[in-house]
C-alpha cells in the first residue's frame, strides 16, 4: 500500500510562489521506510534466497560499484525486467556548436528505463490517504504539548 498526501501545488512547474495564479490538488507519495543497501538485502533474503545477507549486500554493492563504472564509460545497462540504466548529460546551451566545449556540461545524471515489471504499478498499486508530513509534525507538536500540560513526559 502507498501512503499518499495532497498538496495544493501551482500548475506551472518553476513559477515563482508570488507569481502563482493558478492552482490544483496533487497527490504526493510518503515514504514510510528507507531501506539502506544491508536492510534491502535482508528483505532478499528473507524471501527465501539461498545466500544470506552479507553474500547479497556484497553482490548490491558490487553492482553499484560496477554500474557506476559503466555509466562513466558511456555504456547503458539493462537488467532485466529491472530496466537499463544509462548515463545523460545536462549542459549549458552555446549560440553555436563551435562554442560548446566540456565546460559547458553541468552534470551527468544517470537515468532509468523501467523494464516490464515497472512499466504498469499503477495497476497493481493500493493507496491509502495521510495527513502531510507538515500536518504531522504539528499534530506530534500538540499532543506533545498535552503531554507536558498534563505531566505525562
Amino acid at each position: 500500500m502507498i501512503d499518499y498526501s495532497i498538496a495544493i501545488m501551482g500548475t506551472k512547474p518553476g513559477t515563482k510562489k508570488a507569481e502563482i495564479t493558478e492552482t490544483k490538488a496533487y497527490g504526493n507519495a510518503q515514504v514510510r521506510e528507507v531501506l539502506d543497501i544491508n536492510k534491502f538485502a535482508k528483505h532478499i533474503t528473507d524471501h527465501g534466497c539461498v545466500y544470506d545477507r552479507a553474500d547479497v549486500a556484497a553482490v548490491l554493492t558490487k553492482a553499484v560499484d560496477c554500474l557506476r563504472e559503466q555509466m562513466l564509460a558511456g555504456n547503458k545497462v539493462v537488467l532485466g525486467d529491472l530496466g537499463g540504466f544509462y548515463p545523460e548529460i545536462s549542459s549549458k546551451g552555446a549560440t553555436l556548436a563551435e562554442d560548446f566545449s566540456t565546460d559547458n556540461i553541468k552534470a551527468i545524471n544517470v537515468r532509468w528505463s523501467p523494464g516490464k515489471s515497472f512499466k504498469d504499478l499503477r495497476s497493481e498499486a493500493t493507496f491509502q490517504l495521510v495527513p502531510t508530513r507538515l500536518a504531522q509534525a504539528e499534530a506530534n507538536k500538540v499532543i506533545k504539548n498535552q503531554e507536558t500540560i498534563q505531566g505525562i513526559e
